[in-house]
């Protein structure tokens, strides 16, 4: 069972959402183990303060190494190990569904969250081990990376989903883009469910959503086409699709 470790300064807000949905029901099943460090708890300034200005002068305020660093050795402490610490900030390599992937099947993670301008570059040349960006821009803090982060990792873990097909099909696990879903009723605002999905004719569904895939990562990401796993019908598809000809 992996253990996902947040170092923050708003455990609540965390637990808020990691209390919730499929998070909560695979921690309650014990298919992960979730935890939400204080670093306040680990400061010795009387008032609990974690942050100071910056040297060189500037706007805002740096997190101090000291109560991160001393949060983190606890951790290692309770996990009887280091675990593979992750710092989320704007400046990481962007996180890819293959990355999730990967971090899915380690056994210990501590994910750092950032706040104010950011953390004693000190404190992280000496513990982190990786920098994650969900993008290029900038949040207030830390956290909401944090739990997006712990989300991707969670719902590929054994019996988190119902079956592998949950998430195997889902955009950018192929590097591909899922195709679109229906439901009820069959007729929305005079716009009808595609026939091929009512037919119950099983081959010509998967061969409708598998077209619709490349279709659509064509048309919004062609960037991920160069690392699907292409057939040759497939190919054919696409260089049609590109010529402008019906498929």
């Amino acid at each position: 069972m992996i253990r996902i470790d947040l170092l923050t300064l708003f455990p609540q807000m965390c637990e808020t959402v990691l209390k919730e949905s499929i998070i909560g029901r695979a921690r309650e099943r014990g298919l992960v183990r979730i935890n939400c460090r204080n670093i306040r708890d680990y400061t010795q300034d009387k008032h609990r303060r974690v942050d100071d200005t910056p040297y060189g002068g500037g706007g805002g305020m740096v997190m101090q190494a000291r109560p991160i660093y001393d949060s983190y050795k606890a951790l290692c402490q309770d996990v009887g190990c280091p675990p593979h610490l992750i710092y989320m900030t704007p400046q990481g390599k962007t996180l890819t569904q293959e990355r999730a992937l990967e971090l899915s099947r380690m056994e210990n993670i501590a994910i750092l969250c950032g706040h104010y301008e950011g953390v004693d570059q000190r404190l992280i040349d000496e513990i982190v081990d990786e920098e994650i960006s969900i993008g290029d821009f900038v949040l207030t803090g830390g956290e909401l990376p944090a739990l997006v982060l712990t989300d991707a990792i969670t719902r590929l873990l054994p019996g988190v989903l119902a079956a592998s097909e949950s998430y195997e099909n889902e955009s950018h696990f192929s590097f591909l883009l899922e195709h679109p879903h229906y439901t009820k009723p069959d007729t929305w605002l005079g716009k009808e469910v595609p026939q091929v999905l009512l037919s119950g004719h099983h081959a010509n569904i998967e061969n409708w959503r598998r077209e619709q895939s490349l279709v659509r990562t064509f048309l919004r990401r062609p960037d991920m086409l160069e690392k699907a796993n292409l057939s040759e019908k497939d190919k054919l598809f696409l260089k049609n699709l590109a010529r402008g000809q019906e498929p």
